[in-house]
């Protein structure tokens, strides 16, 4: 029976949204709904070791407190800094990774499924692997360097700038392999029909990757960076197992001192404000790159 093209495509709608209505579901009750009570906490003046000072509303006060908080300051550059240098270490890598797996050779397969090992590995794991690594007693990096020789033996993680490179080196480590898998995914959609006709045109090995494989993984490459930026700044684990945050506030990102206000102080509504705070970062970011994506889907289309 065929119905009229109106009433067929409000059917196809509701169809569609009964069918997604669970996952929203899901979504707004652990994802929405936990960042609106946080933004309502944020609001607030609450401290959770003296319950007989109630919970008096104060409004954006906890956010204008934020914005003079030297503390947060530091912890923004921290966590910009580490950012910035994680995720592009991490392309590189995984872009490195992704063309010497798409080659064909023997045991690709094994390699490709050995690669993600260090994806699989939890983060807390990876992070007291890191630390037993540079341990300044222990350590199989002063044992490398120094051997027997244990005067000479370097506390690695009680330097600023050696702490915070081992904290960028240990995320590297870890998920470069993920950034990898989905360069790779883009670089499997990628016609060798292209590859070919450049060879008989005589371009070579990098001319064929700068003008046909690095265009055409722009949409791949933006969503690798989205994932990473997001889990970058979301960074915690890393921190906690590895330094505290120290040594000082060398690498005490964001996410942290957020955790340090909340658990250690009992500042709830000034912690609340933190992770809001992280959050708009974090969704301001991901919008950017979203439109970048949708960008170049488009370009590419065209082309």
């Amino acid at each position: 029976m065929n119905l009229p093209p109106l009433i067929a495509r409000h059917r196809d709608s509701l169809a569609a949204w009964t069918m997604v209505a669970p996952a929203l579901l899901v979504t707004l009750v652990f994802a929405l709904y936990p960042v609106l009570d946080s933004f309502w906490l944020s609001l607030h003046h609450i401290f959770v070791g003296i319950p007989s000072l109630g919970r008096s509303f104060i409004g954006l006060e906890n956010y204008l407190n934020l914005l003079r908080d030297p503390v947060a300051h530091q912890a923004v550059f921290v966590t910009l800094a580490f950012v910035v240098l994680s995720t592009m270490l991490e392309l590189a890598c995984g872009l490195v990774i992704a063309l010497v797996i798409h080659e064909r050779f023997r045991g690709r397969g094994l390699v490709r499924a050995a690669i993600l090992i260090p994806w699989a590995i939890p983060t807390v794991v990876a992070s007291q692997l890191w630390r037993y690594i540079f341990n300044d007693q222990y350590g199989v990096a002063n044992l490398l360097l120094f051997g027997d020789r244990v005067a000479a033996y370097i506390p690695w993680l009680a330097y600023p700038s050696i702490a915070f490179g081992i904290i960028v080196l240990a995320d590297v480590w870890k998920t470069s392999c993920f950034a990898a898998l989905l360069i790779l995914a883009g670089l499997q959609v990628i016609s060798d029909d292209l590859y070919d006709a450049a060879k008989m045109d005589g371009a070579g090995l990098w001319q064929r990757f700068w003008h046909i494989t690095l265009p055409l993984l722009k949409p791949a490459l933006l969503l690798a960076l989205l994932f990473r930026t997001m889990d970058a700044f979301r960074v915690f684990d890393l921190v906690f197992v590895m330094t505290q945050g120290g040594p000082g506030d060398a690498t005490q990102v964001l996410q942290f001192y957020g955790y340090q206000t909340l658990f250690t102080e009992g500042r709830l509504g000034y912690g609340s404000a933190i992770s809001v705070a992280v959050f708009l970062m974090i969704l301001g970011l991901s919008l950017i790159y979203l439109r970048a994506i949708g960008s170049s889907l488009l370009e590419r289309r065209r082309t």
